[in-house]
């Protein structure tokens, strides 16, 4: 297991992992979302090709739509 610091908390999941990977296991897919991954946002056309690596630091932000 690896551990991901997701949004300032730790979570475990089974290497390997991709960026796609993840946001299908956090429920994730359909959300317009943006991550960054140790400082720098991940494009979203490098999603399924990120792994990624224990220890690693995510901020995974939602886009809420509003007026």
């Amino acid at each position: 297991m690896i551990q991901l610091i997701i949004n300032g908390q730790p979570q475990h999941f089974a290497p390997p992992i991709s960026v796609t990977q993840l946001i299908e296991q956090l429920a994730l897919r359909d959300k317009r979302i943006a991550i960054e991954c140790n400082g720098e946002i991940i494009p979203r056309s490098k999603f399924s090709e990120q792994l990624l690596a224990d220890g690693d630091q995510l901020e995974v932000v939602i886009a809420v739509g509003g007026g």
